[in-house]
């Protein structure tokens, strides 16, 4: 996101005060004016750097000076640094073998092993990294979720019925029972795997299964227990939930006094005291059948929202999180090419994206953000029907509703990527691989030194008289070189004969050569 900068008026050039046809003097006193105009400021710059003196550094000073114990300490640090880049600088990193080593060894074809294994190596780690890097992204997506299909079951059992008839006193005047008639009603929900709602991973609304009670027994249940474990349990997939009423039943709320909340503590991914659990049970007093509304309240990490119906035309979604919420709406702008030109910062809005945007014909992509947070809307909570029946004829054969919603989990292959990314032992190998690396390189310098000396020898066994005069005619290159004396066309005549002299006294031990041969080794290859 590009920052906004402020836009400044160009300053206008300053015209002369005099008309276009007035001429003080003419075209030769201009000259003589200008000339005199460079000559006057020539003088006040001479005048002001003899006064200033020499110059200083318009860097920053420190505020106070340093004391002799910081002085020292820096002068180490410093001292450290520069033996650490002479160190770099000759640590040798070509692992290439040199050229025509396999005329001077006894297993010429070990050099084309040794090349075949540097192609290896090289396609090795090409395949490490890329795998890696894939592994990486995978792991870290944010949008890495899997759909599943959360099953719950709603029951309720009686107690004290007028049908039940365990609480008539007999030798009393008084028929009514002892106990209050009650009832207690269960919501279970469980986590299908994937064999259990493979014929259901498109459902998301509810649906009444009293049919289906003969497929959802013991077995089906044990079956969700297994595949939800302490992170999908379920009340991992709610934040709240509460339980309405018929009100038309009753007179006052008393009865709409049902609620859960999940705490803050467990919303943010700590675990809660309590809040962890399959199942939620109440308990209420009542002798007739009674019509509830169940509605639980998702929660999702990160949270989904709805979408106006403004913003729903654009994206073409009715419940998305606000990342892609603004992806989308970037993706319409890319789309239909709505980007200007030369500001590439503004777009230009159509009738759709006015109605989102809501200021003028352009908008501004560093606040889609700010355009899209105007349109989201919080999840309307899933409201699960259900009747509390009380009625003997239901209880000698009760069967639950059971209820098929969508829910998303995380990727269980990201927590398994997650040690690949973060195992210690990788920076070890990495380690062991760089050691490994130095020796072979060290190695493969000890191959060109030796082919190096035997093509000394060798050429010069062959033919003494023409290896000398070479190796003398490069010895005075090397000088001149070194000297800075060396001319452009190759010439050999800097110096004369004085090359040929050796010792201290010599150009060889002056403090130039010294200094020049200094400099060509400290320079990093």
């Amino acid at each position: 996101m590009q920052p906004q900068y402020r836009t400044y008026a160009q300053q206008v050039p300053q015209r002369s005060p005099h008309a276009t046809n007035q001429r003080r003097g003419g075209i030769g006193m201009d000259i003589f004016a200008s000339h005199r105009r460079a000559q006057t400021q020539d003088n006040i710059l001479i005048a002001r750097l003899s006064v200033l003196g020499p110059m200083m550094s318009s860097g920053p000073h420190p505020s106070a000076p340093l004391s002799q114990a910081q002085m020292v300490q820096q002068q180490q640090a410093q001292a450290h640094a520069n033996e650490l880049a002479k160190r770099r600088s000759r640590k040798p990193t070509d692992k290439n073998i040199p050229d025509g080593v396999e005329e001077y060894i006894v297993d010429p074809e070990g050099v084309q092993r040794y090349k075949d294994l540097r192609d290896t190596e090289r396609w090795l780690d090409a395949t490490t990294t890329r795998k890696r890097l894939d592994i990486a992204d995978s792991a870290h997506r944010s949008h890495a979720k899997l759909s599943k299909v959360l099953r719950i079951w709603i029951s309720n059992t009686v107690e004290d019925q007028v049908w039940q008839g365990s609480g008539l006193n007999v030798d009393a005047f008084d028929f009514t029972p002892n106990m209050e008639a009650s009832y207690r009603v269960k919501i279970e929900g469980r986590l299908l795997d994937d064999s259990d709602d493979s014929a259901n991973a498109g459902a998301t609304s509810a649906v009444d299964v009293s049919d289906k009670m003969d497929q959802d027994d013991s077995s089906s249940k044990r079956r969700g227990s297994e595949a939800g474990d302490a992170r999908h349990r379920f009340s991992h997939f709610i934040r709240a939930l509460s339980v309405d009423f018929d009100r038309s039943r009753f007179r006052n709320g008393a009865e709409q006094s049902i609620e859960w909340k999940k705490p803050e503590s467990a919303q943010k991914g700590q675990p809660g005291g309590g809040s962890d659990f399959d199942e939620l049970t109440f308990k209420r007093n009542g002798d007739e059948n009674t019509n509830i509304t169940i509605n639980l309240f998702r929660h999702e990490s990160p949270e989904r929202y709805q979408l106006s119906p403004e913003l729903a035309d654009v994206v073409d979604v009715t419940e998305a999180t606000q990342q892609e919420a603004v992806m989308g709406l970037w993706e319409y702008i890319r789309f239909w090419g709505l980007q200007e030109d030369e500001e590439k910062r503004n777009f230009r809005c159509d009738d759709l994206l006015r109605r989102v945007v809501g200021r003028g014909d352009v908008g501004y992509i560093p606040m889609l953000n700010e355009y899209v947070a105007h349109h989201l809307r919080p999840l309307a909570p899933i409201s699960l029907p259900y009747t509390i029946r009380v009625d003997e004829e239901f209880h000698k054969d009760p069967k639950p509703t059971v209820y098929d919603i969508s829910v998303s989990i995380d990727d269980p292959l990201r927590a398994e990527l997650q040690p690949l990314i973060t195992n210690t032992q990788y920076a070890t190998i990495l380690k062991e691989v760089t050691l490994l690396d130095e020796q072979l390189a060290r190695i493969i310098q000890a191959v060109a030194v030796s082919k190096a000396k035997h093509s000394f020898f060798t050429s010069l066994g062959d033919d003494p008289t023409t290896f000398v005069r070479n190796w003398l005619s490069s010895q005075k290159r090397d000088l001149e070189i070194i000297m800075g004396e060396a001319s452009r066309g190759g010439g050999e005549s800097a110096h004369g004969d004085e090359w040929r002299k050796g010792g201290s006294s010599s150009v060889w031990g002056t403090q130039n050569a010294r200094e020049s041969v200094n400099v060509l080794l400290s320079r990093q290859r």
